[in-house]
């Protein structure tokens, strides 16, 4: 107090020593009463916008990037870690279903959760504050409609990782106060994620003049999704059908168009999540969260580094075609599927000094090479992947590599970041028109409309039919279901092939784990790829190699269909001495 009385003498006589000198401003960070204006109210929800990307919540963007590689990828049957055996041991251990509470990957991903939700809210309750004066009731409205559906966003992820969760809403959130979001996980959040979405949808606008804002549309596919991993089929297939009809969209011509730059936005797009390069900032808006999954070599896309999550033999061979259609069978969890039974030809364990010509004779879906990169192929336009030089340790992780969040050769420069060639600006498709038709074929499959599933399937294949091909020496072969198919084959083979043609249009896009899951069928598949993947492969021609054999053994069980919530955060929610979050089954 005295040092304090001093510094009022000091400033001379002409100046007058109040209380108000001390009340100092917080540095760095905005008050409440800058806040609370249309500016601020829109600087909070472009906040919570911004972590869509996964980027941004205190942990290293790949633990909660929006691709979800390593939980939705890793975890299933269509991707391995890749890279080398010592590099990122946790992400092995989730590959290979040993999954514990103190992986930080875990905790990562829930911490961008519910970072996500806190921004949210916040945008809430400052938008409803009667100290924001100079927006109208209109603009606050649709602001909240905003939030909520980026709450409904980043809760539905958290649901879907772990299932038991808490909901916190904008009434129980306060930002001062630790204890307030330290609320039981004991009940089932769906009605809450809904309840989200369908206030968006009731008050979004059908479009948007900003890019990447959330619309009506967007808000009604969330919601449908919501509904279909809740198997709620006729609710989810009333709000598709209303996608379809009115929404205005339609597939693009090129299956590839959606993964590319010049693609972004396009009019298949539903809701895309917005990459930016060279605009100020150090690449981090650049698809950062996925920054480790480039191929190894400098001469590659990304210029070397790191060879992180490379595609599966089994997801290859799924591409695989008999008379231009999937080889699967009348089982609906894939059993019967023959696609697997033998490899399609490959490079695994060819050096790359060693002449090696791909035999290119067997049919295959085009789609596959907009999604791997397979030695013998072009690769967009930087030429035929060489082989092994793109892969770290061909031996532990695989021949292949993805290929949908690449750039093309042409482009580098303007669509990559100055100093990081492995941020780019080619949008994360969240959702787009395909997401909804094959969603809605799930609905007419389970409500009895065999016909009806089959010609929005076929709408997807006669796209890839007659879209762009990567490399016109590759034998493509892709030809939509014949008349009737569905209905003389029965109903599980419907369900088979609507699963398959997810699979094969989503491929290395993070959801394959969940849609597992969601389907009933995760067990069953997964221990079946874990068996297949770690034993030697054969091609056509007879030649074995050696696959994945660190997958020997490993088993897929009942409590793996969600993952462990992360054991900080159940010592974190501690009150009065007692956690209020409950460890799921079997961790």
């Amino acid at each position: 107090m005295k040092k304090s009385l001093l510094i009022c003498l000091l400033v001379g006589l002409s100046f007058s020593c109040s209380d108000d000198f001390f009340d100092l401003k917080p540095q760095g960070r905005a008050s409440l009463e800058q806040l609370s204006n249309k500016n601020g109210v829109n600087a909070l929800l472009i906040g919570a916008y911004s972590l869509l990307d996964g980027v941004g919540a205190g942990n290293t963007g790949r633990q909660s990037t929006i691709s979800n590689y390593v939980f939705g990828g890793i975890s299933s049957d269509d991707a391995v870690k890749g890279t080398d055996a010592g590099d990122q041991p946790e992400q092995s251990f989730i590959e290979q279903y040993n999954w514990l509470s103190d992986n930080t990957y875990f905790l990562g991903k829930w911490w961008h959760s519910y970072d996500g939700v806190a921004r949210a809210n916040e945008v809430i309750q400052i938008a409803a504050s009667p100290d924001v004066k100079d927006m109208t009731d209109a603009e606050k409205l649709q602001v909240v409609a905003e939030a909520r559906f980026l709450r409904g966003h980043y809760h539905f992820e958290a649901k879907k990782m772990w299932n038991k969760v808490p909901f916190i809403d904008e009434k129980i959130y306060n930002a001062g106060d630790p204890n307030s979001t330290k609320v039981p996980n004991t009940d089932d959040i769906w009605a809450k994620i809904e309840d989200d979405f369908k206030f968006a949808a009731d008050n979004l606008p059908v479009t948007q003049a900003q890019k990447g804002r959330a619309t009506q549309w967007a808000a009604k596919s969330y919601l449908a999704k919501a509904y279909l991993f809740q198997k709620k089929w006729a609710e989810a297939k009333t709000l598709l059908d209303d996608v379809v009809k009115n929404s205005g969209k339609k597939l693009v011509a090129n299956y590839h168009d959606n993964y590319r730059t010049t693609g972004n936005n396009n009019t298949e797009s539903i809701m895309e999540v917005q990459f930016s390069v060279n605009d100020g900032t150090n690449g981090n808006n650049g698809n950062a969260g996925d920054n480790l999954n480039w191929p190894y070599s400098a001469g590659a896309p990304g210029r070397g580094c790191c060879g992180f999550y490379q595609p599966s033999h089994n997801l290859v061979n799924a591409f695989k075609t008999e008379n231009g259609l999937p080889m699967i069978g009348t089982a609906a969890d894939g059993t019967l599927d023959t696609y697997n039974n033998v490899d399609l030809p490959n490079d695994q364990g060819v050096v790359a000094t060693a002449t090696f010509t791909l035999d290119k004779t067997v049919p295959v879906d085009p789609r596959l090479d907009w999604t791997v990169g397979r030695r013998g192929v072009n690769f967009l336009d930087w030429g035929p992947m060489p082989g092994s030089t793109w892969i770290r340790d061909q031996a532990y992780a695989g021949p292949f590599t993805g290929k949908k969040w690449m750039y093309y050769l042409a482009e580098e420069n303007s669509t990559t970041h100055s100093t990081s060639k492995r941020n780019v600006n080619n949008n994360y498709r969240l959702i787009k028109l395909s997401h909804v038709l094959l969603w809605l074929a799930e609905c007419e499959v389970e409500l009895g409309n065999l016909a009806a599933a089959q010609d929005l399937v076929n709408q997807v294949r006669n796209r890839a039919k007659t879209g762009s091909v990567q490399d016109p020496t590759v034998t493509y072969k892709v030809e939509p279901y014949p008349a009737g198919a569905f209905a003389a084959k029965g109903a599980d083979y419907a369900r088979n092939a609507v699963r398959m043609e997810q699979r094969l249009e989503f491929a290395m896009e993070g959801h394959r784990f969940f849609d597992l899951v969601r389907w009933g069928i995760a067990e069953k598949v997964l221990n079946k790829y874990a068996a297949e993947e770690a034993v030697a492969g054969k091609e056509p021609s007879g030649r074995t190699f050696t696959k994945r054999g660190y997958m020997a053994g490993k088993t897929f069980t009942q409590k793996n269909l969600y993952f462990p919530l992360p054991q900080d955060e159940i010592l974190n929610s501690q009150k009065d001495g007692q956690p209020t979050l409950t460890q799921n089954p079997g961790y």
